[in-house]
């Protein structure tokens, strides 16, 4: 089991309602792309599945426990097998690229373990090999404030690669990264699912990215899911409704991707791929 929302909710402390009676289950192996608007709750919902975040309503089981009902020692244990991978990776800008990826198993290592591994990497074949994933095994001993924020962002990936969770989590994780950079990025976690047999659940403001690689798509609007579909059944109208707000343009990394009807979305002369709003009928 990866994890299940019974009516959970996030209200913050200013009143604001993050997230309203969310219902969701997602089974070890299963991989799940979320999109939406900006403000959707998107966010919260990473969080929440990350323990980063207490539900004020509803119940959430993670990995077979329920989180807040653990001592602190076995929550610890919990979060150490699940990975997230943040749009801002939080690493500390004078950390070597080997010592922020090696920082994915700190909590599975014993103290002594971790506080040596600062002095001299306990395994730079492991970090390295996370990193060519990425295409970045150059960079193993740079230190993280030479990296453009591109390459910042896929350090914090091959981080939870090398940690090999049972519930991987992404928000926003390709967001810095050119067209092709964030497809090859986003195949690696595909590709870390699927002969890990990890869930993955990832949060994308790009809908070509969620549409190509992932085969379930939950649509959040206003701190709601809205749709919860196979990919093949999610239309450009569910989507155009979706994203109404944000004035009709569908998000797009300008990789190609299918509605229900072959439909040309490049404009000729190439440029960002823009769907044109039309609003769909009611039934």
């Amino acid at each position: 089991m990866g994890f299940e929302l019974s009516g959970a909710g996030i209200v913050h402390p200013n009143g604001h309602r993050a997230l309203r009676a969310t219902s969701l289950a997602v089974h070890a192996g299963e991989r799940v792309a979320v999109i939406g608007p900006s403000g959707a709750g998107k966010t919260s919902l990473i969080r929440l599945l990350g323990t980063s975040m207490r539900p004020s309503e509803g119940r959430l089981e993670l990995l077979g426990s329920d989180p807040w009902a653990l001592g602190a020692g076995a929550l610890r244990q919990l979060r150490a097998r699940v990975g997230t991978i943040h749009q801002a990776p939080p690493i500390p800008a004078r950390l070597r690229v080997v010592t922020a990826v090696l920082a994915g198993r700190l909590g599975r290592w014993s103290l002594a373990r971790s506080l040596a591994s600062l002095v001299y990497p306990s395994d730079i074949a492991g970090a390295r090999e996370a990193l060519a994933r990425l295409d970045l095994a150059d960079r193993l001993f740079e230190r993280c404030d030479r990296l453009s924020g591109g390459q910042l962002q896929r350090v914090g990936i091959a981080r939870v690669l090398y940690q090999a969770p049972e519930l991987l989590l992404a928000d926003e994780p390709v967001s810095a990264l050119d067209p092709a950079l964030a497809d090859a990025a986003v195949a690696q976690l595909v590709t870390q699912s699927e002969t890990t047999g990890c869930a993955l659940v990832a949060s994308l403001h790009a809908v070509d990215l969620a549409m190509k690689w992932f085969p379930r798509i939950v649509g959040m609007r206003s701190g709601e899911i809205v749709f919860d579909l196979p990919t093949a059944r999610v239309s450009r109208g569910l989507l155009h409704e979706l994203y109404a707000t944000e004035g009709g343009a569908l998000p797009s990394q300008d990789a190609a991707w299918s509605f229900e009807a072959p439909v040309p979305l490049r404009p000729e002369g190439g440029g960002a791929t823009v769907v044109p709003f039309t609003r769909p009928r009611c039934p």
